[in-house]
């Protein structure tokens, strides 16, 4: 550890296996971190720590689909049974649904993924992360939230699908779960916050995206100039990781510019608080928490 960073001894980290998410997991386990990806893909995972063995520290790999909740909380208990602290929690798994799917919970896809899992996550890890502190969690968001908004009232796109904005819907609430948590956690040693990645064609977030949205990521990823590197990208993840200021800043949302304002629809605290709530209410837990 240096004077510039501040090295967790155990991370654990979704969407882990390919893209931002592989990058920033090798890099926090070059520093000396035990690292628990999170992944669907079991060859992946496995690939990816046969390739860890070198480093200081060392990544392990935990198999779960978080699109179910049941899945959610068996991974969590795994996750306590292997880990007797947990230092920081990093969601960044997600994914971008081309057609309306519900879960076996009954929840449309896009918003399983890429909101409730983490929600419902962290409040299955909060007791190890407090008796860890001082901890971190970090959200990845995207500054696509820019163009969403809740509509409460069809939250999850009964009607009127659209792949692109149930995506940026999704990000929209990571950014509002963020900011919430963090002012819940105000009092403890636990921070909260979140990051936009940057576009980052190369990804394989739009996998399961319409035709048109694929083709125009792939556009994007051979035109110089446009869009954000991998690196780039998991290099903003490890700042919120291992810089030493977020140890105590939280409540922020961070992008390539550093420390920026998101829309007031994330930001606004009745939008927040009834986003939890209705959060809490879809995975069943008392709303009250932490």
């Amino acid at each position: 550890m240096t004077a510039s960073k501040y090295t967790p001894r155990v991370v654990v980290l979704s969407g882990g296996t390919s893209g931002i998410g592989r990058i920033a997991a090798t890099e926090v386990a070059a520093q000396g971190a035990t690292v628990a990806v999170i992944g669907r893909d079991q060859t992946r995972g496995e690939t990816l720590v046969a390739e860890a063995t070198a480093l200081d520290g060392d990544i392990q790999f935990h198999q779960a689909d978080l699109a179910t909740q049941a899945t959610v909380r068996s991974l969590a208990g795994e996750l306590l049974d292997t880990y007797d602290r947990i230092d920081t929690l990093v969601h960044n798994a997600g994914l971008s649904s081309r057609l309306r799917t519900e879960t076996e919970d009954g929840v449309e896809l896009t918003f399983a993924v890429n909101h409730l899992a983490p929600y419902l996550l962290t409040h299955e890890l909060l007791d190890r992360l407090r008796s860890s502190a001082p901890a971190r969690v970090v959200v990845t968001a995207s500054d696509i939230h820019h163009r969403a908004t809740f509509e409460f009232n069809d939250l999850q796109f009964t009607s009127g699908y659209d792949s692109l904005q149930a995506y940026a819907r999704s990000k929209l609430a990571n950014i509002a779960f963020t900011l919430e948590l963090a002012d819940r956690l105000e009092d403890t040693e636990i921070t909260a916050n979140c990051f936009h990645p940057g576009f980052v064609p190369s990804t394989n977030l739009f996998r399961d995206a319409p035709l048109w949205t694929r083709v125009m990521v792939r556009a994007a990823a051979i035109i110089p100039g446009i869009g954000t590197t991998q690196q780039e990208g998991a290099q903003r993840l490890c700042k919120l990781v291992t810089a030493p200021k977020f140890k105590e800043r939280t409540g922020t949302y961070v992008t390539g510019e550093g420390i920026t304002s998101p829309t007031t629809e994330a930001s606004n605290p009745e939008n927040r608080k009834r986003l939890w709530e209705i959060s809490a209410d879809l995975v069943d837990i008392d709303p009250d928490w932490p």
